[in-house]
């Protein structure tokens, strides 16, 4: 009678369950329930994955395992050597929970819940299963949660304390995008993400609302530096009046600031040059005042045959109608007074 390989007893919360026999006889019949995945692993690399159903093992429906196992004569008659891991397909919830910081190096609490479920088993068995040696669901737990935190941790470093602090919806939101990619990487889809608490040090709290006020970290640092060396100088009777004097005044001194960049606008489309430049550095067109307007030019004269002023150009003479130019008997034109033609020599009459 064929031996049957089933996952009895799944509980639920049960992720993955390790058939206890590695002795896998040919005929055996497989079943697989609903919602569940069987994938046969072989040191370390998994290889054929069966769906819900009955499944009889031959070489025919494991194809990828039957390819290495050919290198050995008889391989098909006797027992083969084989992990089977059972996958439960449905959807499970994480914890989470770790220390880290920002960028401003604030130190961070946080904790939460995440869910997921396996959608790549093979992926799945080889890379946590098979590579980690995890073959309980508490052993997965405790890896899934390493693994979370630390895909967490790395994106909060490159997040400032006010973009984080206190926005639980949006920081979910950045980790399910984040940690859902890092998932994927090793078979399972991130469905959800949701942050229960997000917590730093009393000194940081206090800092953050003068953060979100625009006011720079370390102008914020030196405020409390000075109060906490106040307070310090106070519970020193003896030392308070010499040492104030000669450690609070620099201080209180503000840091030397940067000479800001003065900037222009252009009055065509608006973009921001620097001072000094005579072209916007975007439409190309120029940034003073349009110059100004000359005074008119006006039009050179000349005389006609009969001593009137004529605009230099004319035909005729406004005011007496004479011709200003001559045609030579070749029919160039010729200035008046002209004796001969200066293109061809010929008299003008």
């Amino acid at each position: 009678m064929p031996k049957v390989i089933q996952w009895v007893g799944a509980r639920e919360g049960d992720i993955v369950w390790r058939y206890p026999v590695d002795e896998i006889e040919w005929g055996s019949n497989l079943i697989v329930e609903e919602a569940q995945a069987a994938v046969f692993l072989r040191d370390g690399k998994a290889y054929d994955v069966f769906r819900a159903g009955r499944h009889v093992i031959t070489t025919a429906n494991l194809p990828l395992l039957t390819k290495v196992l050919s290198r050995v004569a008889g391989f098909d008659r006797v027992p083969f050597r084989a992990t089977v891991i059972f996958v439960s397909l449905k959807q499970f919830q994480g914890k989470f929970g770790a220390q880290g910081q920002t960028k401003e190096l604030a130190p961070l609490k946080f904790f939460g819940g995440f869910w997921f479920r396996v959608e790549e088993p093979n992926l799945f068995v080889q890379e946590v299963v098979g590579s980690q040696g995890a073959y309980s669901t508490q052993q997965l737990q405790d890896f899934l949660r390493g693994y979370f935190n630390e895909a967490l941790i790395d994106e909060l470093s490159q997040h400032s304390i006010t973009e984080v602090y206190g926005k639980l919806d949006e920081t979910s939101f950045l980790a399910k995008n984040v940690v859902g990619a890092a998932f994927r990487r090793i078979g399972l889809e991130l469905i959800d993400v949701k942050f229960e608490g997000i917590d730093t040090t009393p000194e940081w709290r206090d800092r953050i609302f003068f953060l979100r006020q625009g006011v720079s970290a370390a102008e914020v640092l030196r405020m409390q530096t000075v109060t906490k060396t106040a307070e310090a100088l106070g519970q020193s009777p003896g030392a308070a009046v010499g040492a104030g004097i000669a450690i609070i005044p620099p201080l209180f001194q503000q840091p030397a600031q940067q000479p800001q960049t003065v900037l222009v606008v252009c009055p065509h489309c608006g973009f921001q040059n620097p001072q000094g430049v005579r072209f916007c550095g975007s439409c190309g067109k120029p940034l003073g005042p349009p110059p100004q307007q000359q005074a008119p030019v006006q039009p050179q004269t000349t005389t006609c045959p009969n001593g009137h002023s004529v605009p230099v150009g004319s035909k005729f003479c406004p005011e007496c109608g004479a011709p200003m130019a001559l045609t030579c008997p070749s029919g160039h034109r010729v200035a008046p007074g002209s004796k001969f033609c200066p293109e061809c020599g010929a008299r003008v009459t």
